[in-house]
């Protein structure tokens, strides 16, 4: 049934006046009898004098009415702008799900603090592939019918990998592993600085620090396979003549012990270890580097750079855990980066401090490409289309984040290089990483 507006007001302006101020002289009757009041004639006379005096006050009350209903009728607030988000909620990764997940709600409810995006406010919807390309693939396909301008995820280099032929016309879509490469041009971009840079950091930092025999060791999975391919990439630059790898070993991220792999790298007595691979596998790895005695620096992923795997290891954690990731740890009195970044990274330390949250590599991996998609709906509207968004982050040469100021233009689908890298050392009495290295890997100077 249509609700009669005016109809409702004075319903509403009527009755806060009946009841602000007693009853009109038909409705003064004793409640018990039914019969006229002793007082009613009395109180008629002192209503007729106040009439005067109610007059405005019942206007007044009216526009209070009025006012108050518009908020319920008239001023229903904008509905969200929805962006999916694709990520492995549950699974072996969930700890990287989990970990974006509530960076992006905390990122949420600061943008909608803010005022939202062009007065709509922002919304995440999110979607569990269970750390399964397949199901990402399926989940995808029905984001995608919906025909939306804008989705992030997954967290995972093969996820990603496994959803990029279907992006060719869109939606632009953020991944938030940094170890995809996605092609100048496309719809697909990746989020920090690479897994190459990483490495180009961490090998960078080893090799300074006088531990030129690395022993070197990766999943066989996709994001163990990037980092290989990164990892002799790194080899090659001219800087790294001396570094020698001592022994390479491979295991399978299913496989249940690797203290074979483990023995051999220890009996090549190298001076540092780099394991790539996450969540469970380099749990499998800590347990038989504890096991076999080696000990020696161990470097790996920043995608293993969180609170909640750091707790759930520290019994079999590696006496000196060396992890390369952004720039985004706090760094006072080490370095200083740019004036711009610099408060970025207080707001968004300041945001996490006042949610009683501490935040690690998975806030930082996922913060950056949400606030970069923000930027782009506030500058060209909610009805921006994946080729206006595209188009705008391309032209981008000096967008600022906590990870660094993004050039998109000199770095396709990135923005950023080894320039926006660190390296970091886990204390685990501090309960924290301590930076070690200046951007791109060279140690702090003493």
């Amino acid at each position: 049934m249509a609700i009669n507006r005016p109809q409702v007001l004075n319903v509403v302006a009527e009755r806060a006046i009946t009841r602000g101020f007693h009853y009109g002289t038909t409705a003064m009757v004793d409640r018990h009898t039914a019969r006229p009041h002793h007082c009613v004639q009395k109180r008629k006379k002192q209503w007729e004098e106040t009439m005067p005096i109610l007059k405005p006050v019942k206007r007044g009350l009216a526009v209070v009415a009025c006012a108050s209903l518009l908020g319920v009728f008239g001023a229903h607030a904008a509905d969200p702008y929805k962006i999916n988000v694709i990520l492995p909620l549950t699974g072996g990764a969930a700890f990287l799900g989990k970990g974006e997940q509530q960076t992006l709600q905390l990122l949420q409810s600061t943008v909608n603090k803010e005022g939202g995006i062009s007065g709509q406010p922002l919304e995440f919807v999110f979607h569990d592939d269970q750390t399964n390309p397949q199901t990402t693939v399926q989940i995808a396909n029905g984001i995608l019918a919906e025909k939306p301008a804008v989705m992030l995820g997954s967290s995972i280099v093969a996820m990603c990998n496994a959803i990029a032929p279907l992006l060719k016309e869109g939606p632009f879509d953020y991944c938030l592993s940094p170890g995809v490469h996605p092609a100048p041009g496309t719809y697909q971009y990746s989020t920090s600085a690479d897994t190459h840079a990483l490495i180009e950091a961490l090998v960078r930092y080893f090799r300074s620090t006088g531990r030129t025999k690395i022993g070197f060791m990766t999943s066989t999975d996709a994001s163990g396979q990037d980092a290989e391919r990164g990892f002799d990439e790194v080899l090659k630059l001219p800087e790294n003549s001396d570094v020698q790898v001592v022994e390479r070993q491979r295991f399978n991220p299913k496989d249940v012990s690797v203290s074979a792999q483990i023995e051999r790298i220890k009996a090549a007595n190298p001076q540092a270890f780099i394991a790539w691979s996450t969540g469970a596998p380099i749990a499998t790895v800590f347990k038989a580097v504890l096991q076999a005695g080696l000990d020696v620096p161990f470097g790996t992923t920043n995608g293993n750079q969180t609170y909640a795997q750091m707790e759930q290891y520290k019994s079999f954690l590696p006496k000196e855990l060396y992890i390369p990731t952004s720039v985004f740890l706090p760094h006072e009195g080490m370095f200083k980066l740019d004036a711009k970044v610099e408060e970025q990274q207080k707001k968004f330390h300041a945001a996490f401090k006042a949610a009683n949250l501490k935040p690690d590599n998975m806030a930082a991996l996922s913060w950056d490409p949400a606030n970069i998609v923000v930027e782009a709906l506030r500058k060209l509207g909610t009805k921006a289309t994946a080729i206006q968004i595209r188009d705008y982050v391309n032209s981008q040469t000096s967008l600022t984040g906590v990870n660094g100021i993004y050039d998109f233009k000199s770095v396709p689908q990135r923005g950023l290089t080894v320039k926006n890298a660190l390296v970091s050392r886990w204390d685990q009495a501090a309960d924290t990483w301590i930076v070690v290295s200046q951007p791109t890997g060279a140690p702090l100077h003493k």
